[in-house]
């Protein structure tokens, strides 16, 4: 066991953990944070993502101590009540089928958003090509990533990301 101090969602957080317990078993099992699934355990499926200093990460292979010193966002801390762009446009859109994805995909294409607030057909492509979806709703994906940008640009000119 070792002890590691973590900032998660501009919080402090001390846990108590064995050394190779991945992050995202801290993060839903020590912490609590259920938000973050756990999907393959291979990395590979995407539905682990979370922001680590603001770069899309997939955490259930990450061990805990390459996040110690760095700011760790979960889906959790993007917002509390949904307000973020790309949490209002996932409900717009209707993206959310069986929920698999849901978390680790809103993620990813939020880091896009943040590096690039107009990204293109195939940069989202590029963003969200190591997030899976079962149900298959990529189409529904790319059109709410186009939507969370286009209302990141009403708040960011005042307009309040009314449509």
């Amino acid at each position: 066991m070792a002890q590691y101090q973590l900032s998660i969602n501009k919080k402090s957080y001390n846990v108590d953990v064995d050394v190779q317990m991945p992050l995202l078993w801290v993060i839903r099992e020590v912490l609590e944070m259920t938000g973050t699934k756990f999907g393959c355990g291979m990395a590979q499926c995407g539905a682990c993502t979370v922001h680590i200093d603001g770069v899309a990460m997939k955490t259930c292979l990450l061990p805990v101590s390459a996040a110690v010193g760095k700011q760790i966002t979960t889906i959790e801390g993007l917002s509390a009540d949904r307000s973020h762009p790309v949490q209002k446009a996932w409900i717009e859109e209707q993206v959310p089928q069986c929920g698999y994805c849901q978390s680790g995909m809103i993620m990813a294409a939020s880091a896009l958003l943040a590096k690039n607030p107009n990204p293109n057909d195939e940069q989202i492509d590029t963003a969200i090509a190591g997030n899976i979806c079962r149900c298959g709703t990529y189409q529904r994906v790319r059109k709410a990533i186009h939507t969370a940008s286009d209302l990141m640009k009403k708040e960011n000119s005042g307009e309040g990301g009314k449509r």
